[in-house]
């Protein structure tokens, strides 16, 4: 995978077919865990690509976020291969982490990738590109956590500049808490 391989949009209808197959794929492959969807909001819930879409835009403003069941605006971003508009996963970037549970262990972002192009470098460059989302932002440092034992979320992590805080335990779960400078 190389720079430039993939981009980071924000949903919209012309992706929408891509969107609910990338969802019909996790749902088909993965386990039914609470960070099977990490960084796709209530994808899984969604009846449909277009209500999902819909979500992302209610959820981007201090004053609609919270029809959607959250208090914390976010961005919803998809990464789209540019050789065939293949959406291969699924990254968010909250505006801010002033919030119990996203200040503890949620972090400023989430992220899932398509199990069938899982181990080829998309989840590191989709950090990185959210990286500089945030710093667009005016986010000059982002807390992004894992569990403790995602051996490939911490690398992907690491590789962005992670730099590791510390462990905590949420729910009986061990995570590991990273800073990442944006202003790099």
């Amino acid at each position: 995978m190389t720079n430039g391989e993939i981009i980071l949009v924000e949903p919209g209808a012309a992706y929408a077919d891509e969107i609910w197959a990338f969802r019909q794929e996790i749902l088909d492959n993965d386990a039914n865990t609470e960070d099977q969807f990490a960084g796709c909001g209530c994808l899984d819930r969604c009846k449909s690509a277009e209500e999902w879409i819909k979500i992302c835009i209610l959820r981007q403003s201090e004053e609609t976020c919270s029809e959607t069941g959250v208090s914390v605006p976010s961005h919803a971003y998809i990464a789209v291969r540019q050789s065939d508009n293949r959406v291969v996963g699924a990254i968010d970037l909250r505006h801010h982490i002033d919030h119990p549970i996203l200040g503890t262990w949620g972090g400023h972002c989430g992220y899932s990738v398509r199990p069938s192009e899982r181990r080829k470098g998309y989840a590191t460059e989709m950090l990185r590109l959210n990286i500089l989302n945030a710093k667009d932002r005016g986010i000059e440092k982002m807390l992004v956590t894992c569990d403790a034992d995602n051996i490939a979320s911490e690398k992907t992590i690491l590789a962005n500049g992670g730099v590791f805080e510390k462990t905590i335990e949420v729910d009986g779960t061990v995570m590991k808490r990273y800073w990442i400078d944006c202003s790099v």
